[in-house]
């Protein structure tokens, strides 16, 4: 086992949280060895799995007065100088910002519109190491190196338990969602502070990209920002055909129940120029005096209009 005389890391990878001194086993540092800390790090002692003490940036002189914890343990052979076994772990203090959540599987919504959809969210989130002692006790262990990637599935699935329990405490429409990402995202970290200080962790920002829709439901968004921008009236019964919305004598011309229109009785003869008659639309069997139509599907009943299915989010439209 040789004697560790210098005590540094200066070549910190950018993915890089721990690193530790040596890599395997432990090492000997006499009394008197330097520990040298860049700006950025904090070195941690550990022996027998117990951490001794804790150096900021700086060079330090290892010794019995800031690791006093082996003052009993060492004898007092070779004047106090005798090398003593240990670890130190160099831990990086900076903002780690190349984090990013999203939701593996689908998360249940009840939708006000659409009724019970699934949803899907991603986003990113930076943390950094706020208590090194507790985070080499909790997660590190005697690794030789800890990098992002080691624990960027744990943090994801904190967030996403957390996610799916915020979803189902909001009551409101995804069409509304997007308005909402800074309030859920500002929600998220306040829910998360706990669980990532037992780690020794601080979730210093969150962010939500997108919170985004099934495309079957993303279709029926579509199709509805689709009619009103091209002005076009849902009719929401079967056997109904999509008219313009507008006003005056050629609307009510094209009207349904007009059989014919006398134009320029004086000038034509009186000839009556028949326009092709369109049927009126039959109202559908099952609707009901009350205002409500029942849904096909789950039964439910649906207010007179509507084009899908509170409950269900299906189509009112029978097959």
């Amino acid at each position: 086992m040789a004697i560790i005389d210098i005590i540094q890391h200066p070549s910190e990878r950018s993915d890089e949280i721990v690193f530790r001194v040596p890599q395997q086993g432990a090492g000997e540092f006499p009394f008197g060895s330097q520990l040298i800390v860049r700006e950025g790090q904090a070195a941690v002692f550990f022996r027998d799995g117990k951490s001794l003490d804790t150096f900021g940036p700086g060079r330090h002189t290892v010794s019995t007065g800031n690791l006093p914890l082996l003052s009993g343990l060492m004898g007092i052979a070779f004047g106090g100088n005798s090398p003593f076994t240990a670890e130190v772990y160099f831990v990086s203090m900076r903002e780690l910002t190349d984090f990013k959540w999203g939701t593996v599987q689908p998360i249940v919504f009840r939708d006000e519109q659409f009724g019970m959809v699934r949803l899907r969210g991603f986003g990113t989130f930076s943390a950094r190491v706020a208590d090194p002692q507790l985070f080499i006790q909790q997660v590190v262990g005697s690794r030789g190196a800890y990098t992002t990637g080691l624990i960027e599935d744990h943090l994801r699935g904190l967030i996403v338990n957390e996610f799916n329990d915020l979803l189902g405490a909001v009551h409101t429409s995804l069409l509304d969602l997007p308005g909402q990402t800074s309030e859920l995202a500002a929600a998220m970290r306040n829910a998360l502070g706990d669980d990532f200080r037992r780690l020794g962790l601080d979730l210093t920002s969150f962010q939500i990209v997108a919170i985004t829709p099934p495309d079957e439901v993303q279709r029926r968004i579509d199709e509805r920002t689709g009619m009103a921008v091209l002005g076009v009236q849902e009719v929401d019964r079967p056997g109904a055909s999509l008219e313009p919305v507008g006003a005056g004598e050629e609307s009510a011309a094209l009207a349904p129940g007009n059989v014919g229109l006398e134009l320029g009785s004086g000038e034509t003869g009186g000839e009556i120029i028949q326009f092709p008659v369109r049927e009126t639309v039959s109202e559908p069997a099952h609707l009901e005096k009350t205002g409500t139509i029942e849904c096909p599907h789950c039964h439910a009943q649906a207010p007179v209009g509507s084009r899908f299915c509170p409950n269900c989010g299906r189509s009112l439209q029978t097959e």
